[in-house]
């Protein structure tokens, strides 16, 4: 399993690859190709997922919106 550093700078190296439309990513020595920016997302979602268990802390994707027209 990859310590947590290596896991912010992976996710730093593709939110970087994201914002600037290459589809190419290298960390390590490793190269990786997506096909989309989708897959970037999915692959940052796995990140941000494996980064909260090791900080010892969950991340929230759901948000619930409730109104009232206050009759």
């Amino acid at each position: 399993m990859a310590t947590l550093a290596e896991l912010q700078t992976r996710r730093e190296t593709l939110s970087a690859s994201r914002a600037s439309g290459v589809a190419r990513v290298s960390y390590d020595g490793k190269t990786v190709e997506y096909r989309s920016l989708a897959e970037i997302d999915r692959a940052i979602d796995v990140l941000d997922r494996e980064i909260a268990t090791l900080e010892g802390r969950s991340v929230i994707r759901q948000v619930r919106v409730t109104t009232n027209k206050g009759l």
